[in-house]
């Protein structure tokens, strides 16, 4: 199942940013790995915000915010065309939820790591990529 976790400075997001970026971020992950837009796959899409303190995130150069995307998807989820999609949709999303425009795509970097199959359980038990793929053919709607 998919995780994306945003790490940002505290106050580096507006206010509807902040509101709104972990479903945004979510959507978007969804979307570029193919799964089908339904509540059980919403609700296994799990989004994170992490606000660092005051003076907790530096470059050598500035203090300007930058901002932490990691994403955990199972090996074999994203192909290279889908993980560059992600990449510059989720950069465009933490653009806007911290109101910046596109001159700041330097400040935010996106992780991808990709969880070997096995090594993902849920529920208490194992879950395999090839399950859910399986699981999420029966519940397209777009089939």
């Amino acid at each position: 199942m998919p995780m994306i976790r945003l790490t940002v400075p505290t106050g580096a997001l507006t206010d509807q940013g902040r509101t709104t970026v972990q479903r945004d971020l979510a959507a978007v992950l969804l979307r570029w790995e193919g799964a089908p837009d339904t509540p059980f796959f919403r609700a296994q899409a799990w989004s994170y915000l992490v606000e660092l303190p005051e003076g907790a995130q530096t470059t050598a150069g500035d203090d300007e915010p930058r901002f932490l995307v990691e994403v955990v998807v199972p090996q074999g989820a994203l192909s290279e065309r889908r993980k560059a999609g992600l990449v510059e949709e989720a950069t465009k999303t933490v653009l806007g939820a911290a109101g910046l425009g596109p001159d700041a795509t330097l400040r935010v970097w996106v992780l991808v790591h990709e969880q070997p199959d096995g090594t993902w359980g849920a529920g208490g038990s194992v879950v395999r990529y090839a399950d859910l793929v399986a699981l999420a053919k029966g519940q397209r709607t777009d089939a």
